[in-house]
């Protein structure tokens, strides 16, 4: 698995609600993306730093969400590229189902 943590600058006096609704505006297209485990949208008001915090089932997976026309949508929703970090992911404990998941 991978874990791919995203971030990008948010324009100036951008609100936690403010970000909480275009994050929520964004949600259901994640739901169609291949591999794509789980999302966290991450939101830094004080630092006006905003993300993601992405689960896959490979780096292959990662590498075709996060292609060309995803950079060019996130610059032109929040005004700036993305930074992408991959992790690799080699254990996740999931303490709501109580799982540990061994890649």
């Amino acid at each position: 698995m991978i874990t791919a943590v995203v971030q990008f600058p948010m324009p100036e006096g951008v609100t936690r609600e403010d970000a909480r609704s275009l994050f929520e505006s964004s949600a259901p297209r994640y739901r169609e993306v291949a591999g794509l485990l789980r999302k966290y949208y991450l939101f830094d008001e004080q630092e006006r730093v905003a993300g993601g915090c992405y689960l896959f089932e490979s780096r292959a997976a990662a590498d075709d969400a996060f292609d060309d026309d995803w950079r060019k949508l996130i610059e032109g929703r929040y005004g700036s590229r993305p930074q992408v970090h991959y992790f690799e992911t080699p254990v996740v404990v999931d303490n709501v189902t109580g799982d540990i998941v061994v890649d």
